[in-house]
This record gives C-alpha cells, sequence and structure tokens, in this order.
C-alpha cells in the first residue's frame, strides 16, 4: 500500500483556507451587487445620468472588485494545489486585503463602526497568519509542489 509522504491540507491549514474562501465569496458578492447596477433599469440610469466622478468611482471600485475575486480564485488554486508559491501570494493577499480595509475606512461612505470592524478584522486576520505561513514547519512540508 502506497503512502502519499506529503502532508494533506489539514489542521490548522483549513484556517487560511477557509478565511480565503469566505473572502472569495464576500468578493462574489460584492462584484454581484456592483454588477446589479448595470442590469437594473433604474440603477443603470442612476449610475449613468450621474456625474462623472461618481461614475469613474464605481468603475473604479468594480474593477477592484473584480482583481481582488480574480486574485482570492487564482490563490485558493494554488493553495489546493499545494504550491511552493502559496505563502508568498498569500501573504500579498493578506497585505491587498488590510490596504483594501484601510481604504474603506477612510473614503467609504459606510459607517465608522463598520469599516473600522473590518480593517481590525483583517489586521488581526494578517497578525495571525503571516507569522504562521513564514514560520510553520507544516506550511515547508505541504506547500512543495512546483
Amino acid at each position: 500500500m502506497a503512502t502519499d509522504p506529503t502532508p494533506r491540507i489539514a489542521g490548522l491549514l483549513l484556517v487560511p483556507l477557509a478565511w480565503l474562501i469566505m473572502t472569495m465569496l464576500t468578493s462574489a458578492l460584492v462584484v454581484a451587487m456592483y454588477l446589479s447596477a448595470l442590469i437594473t433599469p433604474e440603477l443603470r440610469s442612476a449610475l449613468l445620468n450621474n456625474t462623472h466622478a461618481f461614475t469613474l468611482q464605481w468603475s473604479i471600485s468594480l474593477i477592484t472588485s473584480l482583481i481582488v475575486w480574480g486574485y482570492s480564485i487564482w490563490v485558493t488554486w494554488i493553495f489546493c494545489k499545494r504550491s511552493r508559491r502559496l505563502p508568498r501570494h498569500y501573504i500579498i493577499w493578506l497585505l491587498v486585503t488590510v490596504l483594501l480595509a484601510i481604504k474603506t475606512f477612510a473614503f467609504s461612505p459606510v459607517s465608522d463602526a463598520a469599516a473600522l470592524r473590518t480593517l481590525l478584522i483583517a489586521l488581526f486576520a494578517a497578525a495571525v497568519l503571516v507569522p504562521y505561513l513564514k514560520r510553520s514547519q507544516r506550511v515547508k512540508n505541504t506547500f512543495i509542489e512546483p
């Protein structure tokens, strides 16, 4: 009976995977929310009849959401493939989520409590997961594929 010498994605590695999948699903919902403005006639007319600055901000937000969603899908893919590139890209992905949370806190028209909660969650995830991905022997033994 042959056994696979590389460790499976299990144990504490499920925590970063769950965080990644949760953020990927959230990004998909945000993209759907932005695209609903193009599908619904009332929202589309409000979007197109607004100022150029508003339409530009909406477009930048949509593009940012699409990029985060696409990058999250790709990082999930290399996570499941146990690629050796994963720790570096996961850390970059965490930093992107922190930067987006800072942007939300500073520039978005949401309540300060909601923006602060988003920022604190992103900072906590980065503070816990970055050291784990950089120092864990389990991570070093699991993510070995090219």
